[in-house]
């Protein structure tokens, strides 16, 4: 053991360490099935006693010397780790094109690790983010020796969950990742001033137009895999079908699936939580206040995982609950046994005067506004990649627009705790079809801080809703899933708005194509509230105890 990872040790609250004793072997080859040669660093225990330690594997587009402390924090603790450069990546040969790779590496770098003499016949994946897509990428058809898998802050589905979500690209993200990815090798130093750049950077590069000019904006250069997303934007695009692992849940390994309520997968990972309990899978879920890359969250990642495989692959008892959520407001942890927990489903209504309550007595006439794409709705906060614009923000700025409508509660007499997926049904006219709709659920202290927890977006185009004879559609969002106790003199908050730049790409308006798109058309939009047109957002209300 060393001092850093003995301060590492303590700050994320780990169990003791098994062994003072790792050793490490740098820059192993594993041959793919094409001839490519990939790099890999092992770490394991040197002084276990008889039997060979469990393996555990990290596949990683962001170099193996970064990750050296997961590597020898878990050997300490018990497990070999094989910290795997993907494709084209930090030593490894071939071209690194994300995604497309992923499936066929895996698979053979499973095969080598089995083949090794230092194989006990266990194998356990683990990983945050892109570390994760390489887990669900090779995990529908797993070998029988692929015991165990720690999904941290990922999705099975990339399409839909993280770069497309509700039809609407999720622009800042996408420029964050070709900022970070282009000048990662270029060493430390490169890597500190990209970081201090991003915000501003992406900020520029987001106003470009049009958007195929986006890569060469934030780096100086095209870059092959922005052009590809793209240009592949249109809904049931086949193109996306090799990295869509949502399909088959009967094989998948047990699985530990971690995220946070500002993280731009828990969409999907929530998504991928259901559909490995509905195939019969052993799995469970821990969600906490976090975003993509909240420091806070790598402690609770590492205890996760290693508690997991702990039981997984050495028998050993774990928490019976399998979901644990961290509640805000309350700012509790609590267990429950089913995801998303039992709840009472109450529809609080659109109203009068910017109003939001669970009566919906005060209906009232339509809300107006008109969006200008010239002059985007900011974003303000939520599930964004770029740290710093990432999480729960004060919401003064966004509601003080013309283009944003807000409905707000009365104060809460007695806590009310929100906790599952969230829906805004709304009663709508837009006077254009090429349009989108967003909302966000806030909760308001008594001092009138708006903090945001929830987003939804939804994309429209030509055809895409049934109008009735006064042009008004219905039209239901699904927004993040979240957990918050709306505590005493508290109030809840629904905006609705057309957008959410650069968070999620501005609509033009016009129609043309998203890439090529240069001409901006406002629209003015009508939110419906009367009596034959109600408008509500659906809170899955918990009551205490449960």
């Amino acid at each position: 053991m060393t001092l850093p990872s003995r301060i590492a040790g303590a700050l994320a609250k780990l169990p003791p360490a098994h062994t003072f004793e790792v050793s490490v072997e740098r820059d192993l080859v594993s041959k793919m099935p094409d001839g490519a040669e990939l790099l890999a660093d092992r770490w394991y225990p040197t002084n276990v006693g008889a039997g060979l330690p469990p393996t555990v594997l990290l596949r990683s587009p962001y170099g193996r010397r970064q990750l050296g402390m997961f590597g020898r924090l878990m050997a300490e603790r018990g497990y070999q780790v094989v910290i795997q450069s993907c494709r084209g990546t930090f030593g490894s040969a071939g071209e690194w094109e994300p995604f497309r790779n992923e499936e066929r590496d895996g698979k053979a770098t499973q095969a080598w690790i089995a083949s090794q003499p230092w194989f006990d016949g266990q194998l356990a994946t683990f990983g945050p983010s892109y570390l994760g897509l390489t887990q669900w990428f090779v995990a529908q058809d797993p070998p029988d020796y692929l015991k165990a898998m720690a999904l941290t802050v990922t999705a099975s589905r990339v399409t839909d969950s993280i770069i497309y979500p509700g039809g609407s690209l999720g622009l800042e993200s996408l420029l964050t990742w070709v900022n970070t990815v282009d000048s990662q090798e270029n060493g430390l130093l490169a890597m500190v001033k990209n970081m201090r750049r991003a915000p501003g950077a992406v900020a520029r590069a987001a106003k470009v137009l049009p958007l195929s000019k986006g890569d060469t904006a934030i780096v100086g250069h095209p870059v092959p895999f922005y052009q590809d997303w793209i240009s592949h934007n249109e809904p049931g695009d086949e193109w996306w079908d090799l990295v869509d692992h949502s399909k088959d849940r009967t094989k998948i390994p047990p699985a530990a699936l971690l995220g946070g309520w500002y993280d731009l997968f828990l969409w999907g990972q929530v998504r991928d939580y259901e559909a490995l309990v509905a195939a019969g899978r052993k799995a469970r879920l821990t969600i906490g206040p976090w975003t993509h890359a909240s420091p806070g969250s790598i402690g609770e990642t590492l205890r996760d995982a290693l508690a997991f495989f702990d039981e997984q692959l050495k028998g050993r008892p774990a928490n019976p609950d399998p979901v644990r959520l961290f509640v805000m407001g309350s700012k509790k942890w609590q267990s429950f046994a089913q995801w998303p927990p039992a709840a009472e489903q109450q529809r609080w209504y659109l109203g009068r005067g910017g109003t939001l309550s669970p009566e919906g007595t005060d209906a009232g006439p339509a809300d107006r506004y008109r969006y200008d794409p010239s002059d985007p709705t900011p974003s303000v906060g939520g599930p964004s990649l770029l740290g710093q614009a990432a999480g729960p923000k004060d919401q003064k700025s966004r509601e003080q627009r013309g283009d944003v409508v807000t409905y707000t509660s009365a104060p809460m007499r007695s806590d009310l705790t929100v906790v599952g997926p969230l829906t805004a049904t709304l009663h709508l006219r837009a006077s254009l079809e090429h349009t989108d709709f967003f909302v966000r659920l806030c909760d308001v202290s008594p001092k009138g801080t708006s903090t945001n927890l929830s987003d939804g977006i939804v994309r429209l185009t030509p055809g895409a809703v049934s109008k009735g004879e006064d042009g008004t559609f219905e039209l239901t969002i699904s927004m993040w899933p979240t957990a918050n106790a709306f505590l005493a003199g508290h109030r809840v908050r629904l905006q609705v708005s057309s957008g959410a730049h650069p968070l999620f790409v501005r609509n033009p308006g016009s129609g043309e194509p998203l890439g090529s798109a240069t001409t901006l058309v406002a629209s003015d939009q009508e939110i419906w509230h009367d009596e034959t047109h109600q408008s509500f957002i659906t809170l899955p209300v918990v009551r205490s105890g449960q």
